[in-house]
């Protein structure tokens, strides 16, 4: 069966974050004439009457998308004529500001890429003319971290075709020696973390202004030189033997190391981080002794359609073609207004499932959080599973225990031994809690990790606590042990 714009657009619009559907309704109201937000004090009844508000819903539909894209097309050509036509000025022809534009004008520019920073440093720092071009050529393979990509060799096979330069290996090792030593911050242009780390140790070498920490800084050069791989495994033991430094030695150097930075491209462009927006905001109510949720209020704008459109589509005085193009604007706006309608309602029928069968991660805490699939909920509320997904999707709450992605409460999980249900999530939280809770000297190994959780009735193999422990980023025994 295929499917029709009007339900394919209310898909569109349930998915979207509400940020997303914000620029989303600027972009409508923009290009769709019929379409126009609610101003405080704007009188929001229509002049016409009850059964001609709408005269949209009994209009003829193709249902073709190649007919909604010609909608689309003759709006951008002809939308602002139809403006003036009709007594309502385009903004634009009319003088007044335009919320689009003075938001692009306010809005910061797209600061310069780690590439273009790197060239920028290196013409400023005015290398030898032989090596100008080929560092330029040599900056195209750093990585977002501010590292080499690329061996030489490599560069060397893709540059040597390029005209004007006598392309070497020793061409392009003094090209990378020079890069090192003009460009900032400190281990730009390093071939490895290793070689990153020891450019940075001698930096801050040169920089330190006590003698008494001269000796350290030389352990701290030793250790990275001589003992890497040990020192990335926590082997402070067997570097203790191979290097005759005492424990304390190796300790204070080890400390020393945590000032450098393996990602120093990542000091000159920082990845922009979105704020989180709540969809719904979930609060308690003593009165009820329940959770409820609602929708923020003014996150979107109020939409209606245009009462002038309304009126001139039922006007046989005006030309068929401008009639057929008002219908179909007038059609798209009545099919945006109810998609943000029924995409308000389902999310909020989907957040009260969750609410009355998580009630318990509320009053409590993520680690009483429940198996919760999306194929129950639909079962419910007597929607499509796929419905669910959408309405879940890259959606936050903002609860009592802070922001809490919506996605979180939609996973499998098991019964515990006292025949309790724990989801996957909560799981993961006491695991995380036992670590926290271990005695650094001896930390737990992953079977022992097992048997912990067993005592608190959740039984799972050793494998899966690997699983979940990489899952959250914390590193196996021997790497969390403090040799202190």
């Amino acid at each position: 069966m295929r499917l029709a714009p009007k339900m394919i657009q209310s898909m569109e619009i349930l998915q979207l974050p509400l940020l997303a559907l914000q620029e989303r309704i600027d972009q409508e109201l923009e290009s769709n004439v019929a379409l126009e937000q609610v101003e405080p004090g704007m009188d929001q009844k229509l002049d016409t009457p009850k059964d001609e508000q709408h005269p949209v819903e009994r209009a003829p539909d193709d249902g073709t998308a190649q007919q909604f894209e010609r909608l689309r097309q003759l709006e951008r050509s002809y939308g602002d004529l139809y403006d003036s036509d009709t007594g309502r000025p385009s903004s634009r022809l009319a003088g007044e500001r335009d919320r689009k534009m003075d938001a692009m004008a306010n809005a910061p520019s797209r600061g310069a890429s780690l590439v273009e920073q790197l060239r920028q440093q290196w013409s400023e720092a005015e290398p030898p003319p032989e090596l100008l071009d080929v560092g330029n050529r040599v900056l195209e393979y750093i990585n977002d971290d501010g590292l080499l990509g690329a061996d030489l060799e490599t560069i060397l096979d893709q540059s040597k075709n390029l005209p004007g330069i006598d392309w070497s290996i020793e061409l392009l090792e003094r090209t990378v020696q020079e890069l090192q030593r003009v460009l900032e911050p400190t281990g730009i242009a390093s071939r490895s973390i290793k070689e990153c780390l020891l450019m940075q140790i001698d930096a801050l070498a040169d920089r330190e202004e006590d003698e008494t920490q001269y000796e350290t800084w030389d352990d701290a050069h030793a250790l990275v030189r001589d003992h890497f791989d040990d020192l990335l495994q926590n082997r402070l033991p067997k570097i203790r033997e191979k290097s005759g430094m005492s424990m304390d030695r190796i300790q204070v150097a080890k400390q020393l190391l945590k000032g450098c930075n393996l990602t120093p491209g990542r000091e000159l462009v920082q990845e922009e981080i979105r704020p989180i927006t709540p969809d719904v905001i979930v609060e308690y109510d003593p009165e009820l002794d329940q959770f409820l949720a609602r929708l923020p209020g003014h996150t979107l704008p109020e939409l209606r359609i245009a009462p002038d459109y309304a009126k001139m589509v039922k006007n046989r005085a005006v030309d068929g073609t401008t009639r057929e193009f008002v219908r179909k604007n007038l059609r798209a706006a009545s099919w945006l207004i109810d998609a943000i309608n029924q995409r308000k309602q389902t999310v909020l029928r989907v957040v009260s499932v969750v609410l009355a069968r998580q009630r318990e991660y509320f009053d409590h805490g993520p680690h009483f959080l429940k198996p919760l699939p999306m194929v129950e909920v639909a079962e419910q509320l007597g929607i499509h599973v796929g419905t669910v997904s959408r309405a879940v999707a890259g959606k936050w709450l903002q609860t009592p225990r802070g922001f809490v992605e919506l996605r979180k409460f939609f996973s499998g999980g098991l019964e515990t031994a006292s025949g309790e249900d724990r989801s996957w999530e909560a799981i993961r939280a006491m695991l995380r809690e036992i670590v926290e809770a271990e005695d650094r000297k001896a930390p737990l190994s992953d079977q022992a990790i097992a048997e912990k959780l067993k005592e608190r009735g959740v039984i799972i193999a050793r494998r899966t606590v690997v699983k979940y422990r990489e899952q959250l980023s914390i590193p196996p025994a021997r790497q969390r042990k403090d040799h202190a």
